[in-house]
């Protein structure tokens, strides 16, 4: 097993140290799925969602969620984002979730990319919770990362 780099030498939380690192183009891609009944799904395709377009509100929630991620993982560093996209496909019995963040920063901008689908993914749930009682999120994952 490789070395955990939050912890310091005396096995206690730190934050990891990139000042030695030069900036670098990075970009993260991560995805996840909510499943919902196909009625659920129909009434997000046809915008008839009470409490209104739960894309594009789910959307603005993974960027928003993005840019605060230093701000709910303890050991993440503040990175400027350069970009965040959210991309929603509706499937038969889910809405798969893509985002990607890019930064040019000396560390990786994964954890902001897990936390766009995340919170677009709770989103998504918390404006269908009264049409589907059996929503379930899962699947999310990390898919790609590259730097340089």
């Amino acid at each position: 097993m490789s070395k955990l780099t939050h912890l310091n030498r005396k096995g206690k939380a730190a934050m990891v140290d990139v000042s030695a690192k030069p900036p670098l183009r990075r970009e993260a891609v991560a995805e996840g799925r909510i499943m919902l009944a196909a009625a659920t799904l129909d009434l997000i395709r046809k915008n008839q969602v009470k409490k209104g377009d739960v894309l594009s509100i789910a959307r603005i929630a993974g960027i928003q969620a993005a840019k605060q991620t230093q701000h709910l993982i303890p050991l993440c560093h503040q990175i400027p984002l350069s970009k965040v996209q959210l991309d929603f496909e509706l499937r038969p019995k889910a809405v798969q979730i893509t985002a990607t963040a890019v930064t040019v920063a000396q560390t990786g901008v994964e954890m902001e990319a897990l936390t766009a689908v995340s919170v677009a993914a709770l989103t998504i749930y918390d404006m269908c919770k009264a049409a589907d009682k059996k929503m379930r999120i899962e699947g999310i994952r990390l898919v790609k990362k590259t730097k340089g």
